[in-house]
């Protein structure tokens, strides 16, 4: 869970080892003063611009899988991707400026995951594996053999569980703000892991959030460097006091149930961790971090993903944090789009 705010500056670098690509960009710092809070794993943009496209004007539909009702969107040209959400996230918060860089050329599956949103919670339990589950069979019923893979923090390891489970489906993996999880997992700073349980903690017993709370929450999602250069974001949080206001899509109980699912996937000593299992797939794969990310997913993880998977791409990106995605949607979107015409696979 995090709170985000907008904007735009990146600078992309690093090599890892020779079979890593080497990005080297430096952008601009030109700012989106139109900014609104979100607490969770993204959020959504305030389109300054006609031609962004706005994902709530996109009606939802609904198809049975298994023994829950997924609601999802489809939208864009070209071959398809299907994007797992952050935590505490529905498919409506994805940037606008992001999305419409990548259905410019490419078809979009967003969806509510089990217990979020529209999608009905079910009976069966809440694990990485059902989950998996749960959107392969989304795909199925969508009559999409194979498809592009993207996941976002939480989502990412979901990216991960699919891909594993069946790799059949999927063309390549692209992991923002991820973690291989297992032994080698960096965990969280023990103060940031003990302020998120007290939240969820509160959460379940409808107990206000403090304001220093919210502060280091923000703080951060965004990190230092993006602080520095708009301090701004700070600002206009009086208001927010109960989690129940900042992400009405989602329950408590479902908040618990997603914050399980990701203390089991970092913190398990006596499992090797995904990467090891998908070092054998042979999937195109893409890890993008913030550098400034040291609490909610240590950015040391995203590195370690790559040491692990040969052929994978590296983007960090300066001057941002867990939050990165809506900090430079564009900029990624550009990378993504880079990304999957370089390593598409072409029609047997």
């Amino acid at each position: 869970m995090h709170y985000t705010k907008k904007s735009k500056e990146a600078q992309l670098h690093h090599l890892i080892s020779s079979f890593i690509l080497l990005f080297v960009l430096i952008i601009s710092s030109s700012i989106v003063t139109n900014t609104h809070i979100v607490y969770g794993q993204t959020n959504q943009t305030i389109a300054k611009n006609e031609d962004l496209l706005n994902i709530q004007d996109i009606p939802a539909k609904k198809v049975h899988v298994g023994d829950i009702d997924v609601a999802y969107k489809m939208f864009g040209n070209g071959d398809p991707i299907i994007l797992f959400s952050g935590a505490s996230d529905n498919m409506d918060a994805w940037d606008p400026s992001l999305l419409k860089g990548i259905s410019s050329n490419h078809t979009v599956i967003v969806f509510d995951q089990r217990g979020i949103g529209n999608t009905t919670v079910g009976t069966n339990p809440y694990t990485p594996q059902q989950l998996a589950n749960d959107t392969a069979g989304l795909l199925d019923a969508l009559k999409i053999p194979k498809a592009d893979v993207m996941g976002y923090s939480l989502g990412s390891y979901l990216a991960q569980q699919l891909t594993i489970m069946y790799p059949n489906k999927v063309n390549s993996l692209v992991l923002v703000a991820s973690s291989c999880g297992g032994k080698d997992h960096t965990p969280k700073p023990p103060e940031f892991l003990e302020l998120q349980s007290e939240i969820v903690n509160n959460s379940l017993h409808n107990i206000p959030m403090t304001q220093e709370e919210i502060k280091s929450l923000v703080s951060a999602s965004l990190g230092s460097g993006w602080i520095k250069l708009h301090p701004e974001s700070l600002e206009g949080f009086e208001n927010i006091t109960t989690f129940q206001q900042l992400k009405p899509a989602v329950n408590p109980e479902m908040v618990n149930n997603q914050n399980n699912v990701g203390k089991h996937w970092e913190d398990n000593p006596n499992w090797s961790g995904a990467c090891d299992e998908l070092a054998k797939l042979d999937k195109p794969t893409l890890v993008i971090t913030g550098t400034d990310d040291n609490f909610y997913q240590p950015h040391v993880n995203s590195l370690k993903i790559v040491e692990k998977i040969p052929g994978a791409w590296l983007v960090q990106i300066k001057d941002a944090s867990h939050a990165v995605p809506d900090q430079y949607p564009d900029e990624i979107g550009k990378i993504l789009n880079t990304f999957l015409s370089t390593t598409s696979t072409p029609p047997s």
